[in-house]
């Protein structure tokens, strides 16, 4: 008699079938229930009638599905958006679909994937943080895992009878798992996808990226990866429609594009020479003006002040102008390039006579611009060094201008770009409690499916309701099981209505936000916000500059909470906290309501990372946050 663990002990070993299956179900592993045999057994053959199910297959004509999502880009960025950026497909995309201005992210990458993945809120299916160690903790809201009971879109549609394809950025499997040694249930191929080939941290090198295809780690091939997934992402549907013609897919495009490193080829960013040397404040206000032009934005929207942190533009030295507008120029180029390899996808799709009968949902953002080349902007991965000014920091940038986009910087560009990039909001990536963080531009584009070619929609969505909507065009119920697991409701409210009628009102009422303290709640138009600190800027500040140390010691009851009538004030310019208290308490007890149904508490801030509060184990016991971090964007 032997003992295995969870008291699972085998006694007879001829039921070895029996206790194969206790054993899968005791490690976790789901088995697809056997369809029930509906034939005759005689004593012979002659006797007998054989019984063969149907496979699974898609209604004819079943829509293609492909979501697009980006990574780091504000609602001010694009060209699509009115952004002076130049991005020729997705304005092209949206021309002839839907321009969604009222669609909302989690203000940081891995929470937003999650839900968009889930069609469930971050906390709720256990990514709150990320699946990095040293921002997951052991709590049902924060461990970085997504459970089995909530099904992925593509273990969705896979047992639909789509094929299921991912390419790019996945940012979901924790870092313990991360290895060729698996277990893989939780990389890609172990949520959905048939095919998966990009890297699973959240970020990476676009030269020399920790790639993977499948269950293995492989060797890039020197390329950028944007180059390299849109070829892969290609050959897939080459090969797939070979196969079998007309089966449907489903494509998960997912660039590292524009997160850092901001890294392209010379000729990309060379077109931008000169273009933002009238600077960030320049760019807000003619981004405002074209927003209005493509109705956008409100038509009376007016800019919230520049942030206190960010310099007048004038004010600066010649040798910052030079220095900050070529970081600009590196982003631009990112994002046009980006643009051009989702233009080589959608080519072959037109070219092949798919894309009228393909479903494409734009994400351009799976957050606001990104805060994390502070001020200065970076060429090397650490931007907080101990003992290292900001004047040390910029001086080493001007040195080493000419490498700003190459393989051999890590550049990221500096918070004023971050600021002018989200216009017409205020604050940026990681500020859950902003619209500046949470709202991005989306896209719909169906040409089967969509009357209103380069229409608005206004309606509040978030990006939980991105699976129920494409399930409704579909025609696919959310299942009941999957592979025998029975799931949870999907949380996301179907926009699918809204695809032909412009007027009809959001289902979507309250939805909450929380990213490392930052936090928020929506009520059918009205918003309460808290912003935290200290901030991530602040405690790497803090933990750099010992004089600064007090900083760590946050208190989320000295938070303050503003109060917003988002209709009225779509970027948060009339702070109505004092004129309405009664209201801000209302939706300051809808907030813990949703946090404690969502799995949200325990409260966790960016202090409990950079400090090691969190995720404290034998693995990772005498590891830095530093250390950790390098790992988790290796």
């Amino acid at each position: 008699m032997e003992k295995f663990k969870n008291n699972v002990t085998i006694k007879n070993p001829q039921k070895g079938f029996l206790i194969t299956a206790i054993l899968l179900a005791q490690l976790g592993f789901a088995q697809t229930k056997p369809a029930e045999f509906k034939g005759v057994i005689g004593k012979t053959l002659a006797e007998s009638k054989e019984y063969w199910p149907e496979p699974v297959t898609a209604p004819k004509g079943a829509p293609n599905v492909v979501w697009i999502i980006l990574d780091d880009v504000g609602y001010g960025a694009s060209s699509a958006f009115g952004g002076l950026i130049e991005t020729p497909i997705l304005e092209s995309l949206a021309n002839n679909g839907l321009r969604y201005t009222n669609f909302h992210t989690t203000a940081i990458c891995a929470p937003t994937r999650a839900a968009l993945l889930t069609g469930s809120n971050s906390h709720k299916v256990h990514v709150g943080g990320f699946s990095h160690t040293i921002m997951s903790a052991g709590f049902p809201g924060w461990d970085g895992r997504l459970p089995s009971k909530n099904g992925t879109v593509a273990e969705i549609l896979r047992d639909k009878g789509y094929n299921t394809f991912g390419v790019g950025k996945y940012g979901i499997t924790p870092d313990e798992d991360a290895t060729d040694a698996g277990p893989f249930d939780r990389w890609p191929t172990g949520k959905g996808f048939d095919h998966f080939f990009g890297f699973l941290g959240s970020a990476t090198d676009q030269y020399k990226p920790d790639l993977i295809e499948d269950q293995v780690h492989i060797t890039p091939d020197g390329r950028h990866l944007s180059e390299q997934i849109t070829d892969k992402a290609i050959s897939y549907l080459q090969k797939q429609q070979k196969a079998a013609p007309g089966k449907p897919f489903f494509l998960y495009y997912s660039p590292a594009a524009v997160h850092a490193p901001h890294q392209v080829e010379a000729k990309w960013s060379d077109a931008y020479k000169g273009k933002f040397d009238e600077g960030w404040d320049a760019y807000r206000e003619k981004t405002l003006t074209n927003q209005k032009k493509l109705g956008v934005v409100p038509a009376n929207a007016v800019l919230p002040e520049r942030n206190s942190l960010i310099a007048d533009w004038k004010k600066l030295t010649p040798d910052q102008k030079k220095v900050y507008s070529k970081f600009m120029e590196v982003y631009a180029g990112y994002l046009t390039y980006t643009d051009y390899e989702i233009g080589r996808l959608v080519n072959y799709l037109k070219e092949t006579n798919q894309l009228d009968n393909t479903v494409v949902f734009v994400l351009i953002g799976d957050n606001g611009a990104s805060k994390e080349g502070t001020l200065q902007g970076a060429v090397d991965r650490q931007t907080y060094v101990a003992g290292v000014t900001d004047e040390q920091v910029f001086q080493n940038n001007l040195k080493r201008i000419g490498e700003i986009g190459t393989p051999q910087t890590y550049a990221n560009y500096p918070l004023g770009w971050a600021q002018a990039t989200n216009t017409p909001f205020k604050s940026w990536k990681q500020d859950a409690n902003t619209e500046g963080g949470t709202h991005n531009p989306l896209i719909v584009h169906y040409p089967n499916g969509i009357k209103d070619k380069g229409g608005i929609r206004t309606q509040y969505s978030h990006v939980i309701d991105i699976l129920p909507t494409t399930l409704d065009i579909l025609g696919v119920k959310a299942p009941e099981s999957i592979r025998e697991i029975k799931q949870d409701t999907i949380q996301g409210f179907s926009f699918y209505n809204s695809l032909n009628d412009a007027k009809v009102a959001s289902s979507h009422k309250i939805q909450h936000y929380y990213i490392f303290g930052a936090r928020a709640i929506y009520n059918d138009g009205w918003k309460a916000a808290a912003a935290h600190h200290p901030n991530s800027i602040e405690v790497k500040e803090a933990i750099n500059d010992k004089t600064k140390s007090g900083l760590l010691n946050a208190d989320f009851d000295k938070d303050v909470w503003e109060l917003y009538n988002i209709n009225e004030d779509f970027n948060e310019r009339k702070d109505l906290a004092k004129k309405h208290p009664e209201k801000l308490a209302e939706l300051k007890k809808l907030f813990d309501e949703q946090a404690r149904k969502n799995n949200l508490y325990p409260l966790i801030d960016w202090s409990d990372v950079y400090q090691r509060k969190i995720h404290q184990t034998k693995a990772t016991e005498g590891q830095s946050a530093t250390e950790l971090l390098y790992k988790a964007n290796k």
